[in-house]
């Protein structure tokens, strides 16, 4: 379909050029202005019209083949012009063919006058000729004669024009698509307003929709990529509310209530300084278009259209009633300082549910966030449905939708940009669907569109463009986040904030009390408690949302990121090797993985690697500080630590080995195992900071400088990881870990995904020398993972498998340790999506763990009974195994004398100094670990990051209760300079 060139001088290359701005001119719409293919051939414009629009066809097809020829010929013309007089050349056509289509759009008036009014605000789209004339639609079309006036007043009032009035003003302040309007004087002095409606305009109205409509199912059935059904539908509903001029004084009434214009509110929402009229009121002020005297009075424009959009933000995201037309002729400026806007104009509004509102508020937020897994939730809330899961290109469209607005004179580049982003947005598409470039071109992405959100994205698009009209740049997510952010998930505001799942004792009970109380005082966003007591389940409890802006409840079968709590993890993995002699605690692993002999690290064990003193703590230091998603780089981040040299001598000092202990624990298990299978999906929760925390932390320098200078930690953290670094490091976690590619990398040992549930399995059965303990679990209701995520890793090359192993599934993968509700969960709810088949893609296929029958573990796992007499699965035959955990008994001399750390777990120990036990803590407070002599084990999972003071406090209640030795990492409790000082990290 032939029609205009871009906005600019520069002429276009080729005929395709000429198609972009008859396409903007139908708002996006393509071809629902211009309902027909043509072609060029042989000189000649081959047209397929469409008829049985009551002669509206005709005249648009004429227009449109003048405009195209007139174009046309320019293109040819200019190549015998001078460059210097191109730029002219084109402004000419220009100004031509805009009074053309500005006559044609007067002459079809109704809705065609308001497609012309929102295009008179794009100039971030259209030429500046067109822009020019096109705003004469907003306040200046011809007004209807003075006769029609009082003939439709006198039919609706009743009462003769002498009557009514003293003074009647004969010419309109402003006429539009729909009325005109009158300045008069009321019989008892009062200054009013008359609007009066156009003369036939409903039955005008009416036949523009069902035209439209007729356009729309042409479209369909033509194009089917551009299915804007929902779109007139919408238009259908809303657009004849227009006419009700007593719905637009109740629409006046409410906003301005709303906005409290008459009396200001004492809210936690930002001031919106703005008037508007009462019904009948008049009041003075300057056009926004009168460019020269908002420049007399010196008006700001910048802070005059940023508090417009403070005002449509506070209606969308805090009221949900808004109004849809804010195009600049329903705005006037006061005449007196401090020049506050006025709006006008209520007839088109849209009431929003209150779902639909908090998933508008959630989609954007989800934006601002970088929260892809909230973003797709927030599109499931609203119904928008998409036939593609990919959520890389949703977020980026989100970004570019409330992208900040850009002066006229960057539009060009900006919307060359973005169309150059959106083609190789669908060339990810056709490669992944495998389409034909024919099919590409007829692929829709969008399987269902939500009417009600039509109105609230033709306001964004007007806002933009009142914007650019003003030339002033509008940062949307910073002006429009205050009012977004309103979403409160609280318990005191959330009946349902403790998942009502059966308490398991009475301390559980208890504990859920606790778990409130901290909720209310605003310290828990999310979170999952689990405990085992003598092999039995004495606490299982979830509670808050996956997300800040994900409200979503927590289960206790919800994915949470742990971060260095998978060490215990990963070393349970090698452990399991060593185990079944498949590595041995004294070989090189330079033997395990050639490779890693480079820069003399043959004398690097496997007991080195557990132990924390290989000398490589700062193997990755360098590629987290140049570019922190370069961790996600699996092969990169090997071979930078096969290329890396000890900084000490193997053995000889312990140094917390922070980012380098995952890689280094996973590779030896690759080699080994021959198994490198790793799936992550959207029950994940996403982090936040407990600002509360934070905030201390950032404001108060003495702390921070007692911080910087503690000891207690320093000797043994490596030097890229002091206690000085920890608060910007932690303010920075969130960010970077909530990015989807992230989120499917699940870093071995910096960012492994698993419930509190799992974990503290995990544990128990550790505690019990690698029994397997049966699942107690039950399906989550809803069920989770809506939205499976595969990861994509830089190298799909299938490991050489050493010594024959032959494992169906790792001892406990760091994604989903376990877990048996996790399987069910994918098993009952028929999600193969979800679960990926090793043999299709490489990746693990979660499997049920009910019986010891049915590999849910390692296939050699042995068999026994226990006091009772029961039937009993362990992963472990060595009954020494706690030593080798620990480092202690005939395994002593592979560890360094009272160090932290045993092989692979952190040593647990009481407050007189006796180890109880083992586990391993995370960066932001999630925790695991056993007691030994106690039979005991507990888990705890958040996503609201702090310095460990939440977990403390739950450890130290559970603890007390239970009358067992409180491990001397958790004994600072809820103190925040104990905190600073030993703050939760591994």
């Amino acid at each position: 379909m032939p029609s205009f060139p871009k906005r600019g001088y520069t002429a276009p290359d080729d005929v395709k050029e000429l198609r972009l701005i008859l396409k903007r001119l139908v708002g996006y719409i393509k071809y629902s202005i211009f309902p027909w293919k043509s072609k060029l051939s042989n000189n000649r414009i081959h047209s397929v019209p469409i008829v049985g629009f009551d002669g509206m066809g005709e005249h648009i097809q004429e227009a449109h083949e003048i405009i195209y020829l007139d174009y046309k010929a320019l293109q040819q013309r200019e190549k015998w012009t001078n460059k210097s007089k191109r730029a002219t050349l084109w402004e000419k056509a220009h100004q031509r063919n805009a009074k053309r289509v500005l006559r044609l759009i007067i002459e079809l008036e109704g809705l065609w006058v308001k497609l012309g009014q929102y295009l008179s605000t794009r100039a971030d789209v259209l030429p500046d000729a067109y822009i020019r004339l096109l705003r004469q639609l907003q306040d200046s079309l011809p007004p209807r004669r003075l006769e029609e006036v009082c003939r439709s007043i006198q039919k609706e009032l009743g009462m003769s024009m002498d009557d009514l009035f003293l003074n009647f003003v004969e010419v309109p302040l402003a006429t539009a698509s729909i009325a005109q309007v009158h300045r008069a004087t009321l019989r008892d002095g009062q200054e009013v307003v008359v609007k009066v409606q156009h003369e036939g305009i409903k039955t005008v109205i009416l036949k523009d929709l069902k035209n439209a409509k007729s356009i729309v199912d042409w479209i369909a059935w033509a194009e089917p990529q551009y299915d804007f059904n929902p779109m007139i539908d919408e238009w259908c509903k809303e657009a004849p509310k227009e006419l009700d001029f007593n719905h637009e004084a109740e629409n006046t009434r409410t906003v301005s209530r709303n906005l409290g214009c008459r009396n200001r509110r004492n809210d936690n929402m930002p001031r919106v300084d703005v008037l508007i009229p009462e019904v009948i009121q008049y009041m003075d002020g300057i056009r926004l278009n009168d460019t020269e005297s908002l420049q007399a009075v010196g008006v700001d424009k910048l802070k005059l259209v940023e508090e417009i959009t403070r005002a449509y933000a506070h209606q969308i995201y805090v009221d949900g009633f808004f109004n849809g037309d804010p195009h600049p002729g329903n705005f006037l400026v006061s005449k007196e300082p401090p020049y506050t806007p006025i709006l006008l104009d209520f007839g088109l509004t849209k009431l929003l549910s209150s779902s639909m509102k908090q998933a508008l508020a959630k989609m954007f937020l989800a934006s601002a966030e970088g929260d892809y897994v909230a973003l797709l939730s927030a599109f499931a809330e609203m119904g928008l449905k998409l036939r593609l899961d990919i959520p890389e290109q949703a977020m980026e469209v989100m970004n570019v939708f409330f992208r900040t607005s850009t002066p006229p004179s960057e539009a060009l580049e900006n919307m060359k940009a973005l169309a150059e982003q959106r083609t190789k947005n669908m060339k990810v598409i056709q490669e992944k669907l495998n389409l034909k470039e024919k099919e590409v071109k007829r692929f829709n992405p969008v399987d269902a569109f939500p009417g009600d959100i039509v109105i609230f994205t033709r306001v964004l698009n007007l806002l933009r463009g009142l914007s650019t009209t003003m030339d002033v740049r509008i940062n949307y997510m910073d002006i429009m986040r205050p009012f977004a952010d309103n979403i409160s998930n609280g318990p005191a505001l959330n009946a349902q904030w403790i998942l009502n799942t059966p308490a398991h004792s009475d301390l559980d009970v208890k504990l859920r009390h606790l778990l409130v109380e901290l909720g209310n005082a605003d310290k828990i966003l999310g979170i999952q408690v689990c405990a085992y007591k003598n092999g039995e389940v004495i606490i299982d409890t979830s509670a808050g949302v996956l997300g800040r802006y994900d409200p979503r409840p927590v289960q206790p079968d919800s994915l949470f990121p742990v971060f260095s709590v998978t060490k215990g993890i990963t070393a349970g993995m090698l452990h399991w090797l060593i185990d079944h002699r498949k590595l041995k605690l004294e070989e090189s692993v330079a033997n395990i993985w050639p490779k890693f002999k480079t820069n003399k690290k043959d004398a690097i064990k496997v007991h080195h690697v557990l132990n924390h003193t290989s000398g490589l703590h700062n193997a990755l230091a360098d590629l987290t500080r140049e570019n922190p998603l370069l961790m996600c780089d699996w092969d990169e981040c090997l071979n930078r630590i096969a290329l890396s040299a000890p900084e000490t001598e193997p053995g000889h000092k312990q140094l917390y080995h922070y980012m380098s202990f995952g890689w280094l624990c996973a590779r030896i298990w690759e080699e080994v195992s021959g198994d490198s299978r790793r799936s992550v999906e959207s029950r994940l929760a996403t982090l936040t900071l407990d600002m509360d925390d934070l905030s201390k932390l950032t404001l108060d320098k003495d702390d921070l400088s007692k911080l910087s200078g503690m000891t207690s930690r320093r000797n043994d953290l490596p030097s890229t990881f002091q206690p000085g670094d920890i608060a910007q490091l932690v303010t920075t976690l969130p960010a970077v870990f909530n990015t989807l590619d992230v989120r499917r990398a699940i870093l071995p040992a910096a960012n492994g995904h698993c419930s509190a549930r799992a974990l503290a399995r995990y544990y128990a059965s550790l505690v019990d020398g690698g029994v397997i303990l049966p699942p107690h679990s039950s399906l989550s209701k809803p069920p989770l993972g809506s939205h499976p995520h595969t990861p994509i890793f830089a190298s799909k090359k299938t490991p050489k498998k050493s010594k024959g192993v032959n494992i169906k599934e790792e001892f406990a993968a760091s994604d989903n340790i376990g877990s048996s509700e996790q399987r069910q969960n994918y098993d009952n709810s028929n999600r193969e999506s979800s679960v990926v088949k090793a043999d299709s893609n490489n990746y693990t296929r979660l499997v049920s763990d009910s019986s010891c029958s049915n590999n849910s573990y390692p296939t050699t796992a042995d068999k026994g009974t226990d006091d009772n007499h029961q039937t009993v699965c362990k992963i472990f035959s060595n009954p020494r195994v706690h030593d080798v955990f620990l480092g202690a008994g005939e395994y002593e001399n592979l560890i360094l004398p009272g160090g932290k750390f045993g092989l692979g777990f952190r040593r647990v120990c009481a407050k007189d100094g006796s180890i109880i036990g083992f586990g391993h803590s995370g960066m932001g407070g999630s925790t695991g670990y056993c007691d030994i002599r106690n039979r005991f084990a507990i888990a705890v999972t958040v996503n609201k990051m702090s310095f460990g003071a939440v977990t403390g406090r739950i450890i130290n209640f559970v603890c007390s209760e239970l009358d067992i030795p409180l491990p001397e990492e958790f004994s600072r409790g809820t103190d925040l300079q104990l905190n600073l000082e030993k703050p939760l990290i591994n």
